[in-house]
């Protein structure tokens, strides 16, 4: 069957809010003016938000940094022009690539039929600047849980036989794209929405607004410089693989 048969449905697995914005929202916004339906798939609570020098985390605090970021990602999805954003509410800063987390991600799996998975790289980057490198737990987390959710286990009936008394029936991802990857052969041109890419990363102003402008200058140059390399304006860039 040819791509273009296929059903325009994505879905989307990232750790935290914005991180879907900073991998691939020009991507996403493109895909969602083409007639796609993308489900955005949050893992964790989105609870660990707040300053990194922190000295008192109480339950309550890290409940309202919850309340906040969630309403910032569903508003960022609507900047974008996604379908839906669930949040699997799994313990921010402390996600693994639990059975548990595959399980949930298999259920979303079956449940939506998506053609197209995108996630974060599972692997580790070895540079010496923690900020471009690969180095949070949570993202190498979602991305192994995610990989591993796609294949073997949401097309195989016999991982998680329990999610058939469900009625969630195997269903095959055609096609990954892996944002991150240590190789990365693939670009998005997303000349067109790199400013509703912006648009939607403004909306997490509890993470980002203090220093926005340094953001958005940073995050026009890099999209520039991947898209130098293919003859266009500004481009995202992935790993990108077919399954069958």
């Amino acid at each position: 069957m040819e791509n273009m048969e296929l059903p325009k449905t994505a879905l989307v697995v990232v750790a935290h809010p914005d991180d879907a914005e900073f991998g691939f929202g020009g991507t996403l916004a493109k895909w969602a003016r083409d007639g796609w339906d993308i489900v955005l798939v949050v893992c964790t609570d989105a609870s660990g938000g707040g300053p990194d020098d922190a000295r008192d985390v109480t339950p309550a605090a890290r409940n309202a940094i919850t309340v906040i970021r969630k309403a910032e990602q569903r508003a960022a999805a609507r900047v974008l022009g996604l379908k839906e954003v669930i949040f699997l509410d799994q313990p921010d800063g402390l996600l693994t690539p639990s059975i548990e987390l595959r399980r949930m991600i298999v259920r979303l799996i079956r449940r939506f039929k998506p053609t197209r998975l995108l996630c974060q790289s599972p692997d580790r980057a070895w540079k010496p600047n923690y900020a471009i490198g690969r180095h949070h737990s949570d993202h190498l987390a979602a991305g192994a849980a995610s990989i591993t959710a796609m294949y073997p286990s949401a097309q195989n009936g016999w991982d998680f036989p329990e999610l058939l008394q469900e009625g969630l029936f195997p269903h095959k991802v055609r096609e990954l794209y892996v944002v991150g990857a240590p190789e990365m052969g693939h670009y998005e041109d997303i000349s067109d929405t790199l400013d509703i890419k912006i648009n939607a990363l403004r909306e997490h102003a509890s993470q980002l607004a203090a220093n926005f402008e340094g953001i958005e200058a940073r995050v026009r140059q890099w999209s520039a410089e991947n898209g130098k390399n293919h003859n266009v304006a500004a481009a995202e860039l992935f790993s990108k693989s077919e399954n069958g």
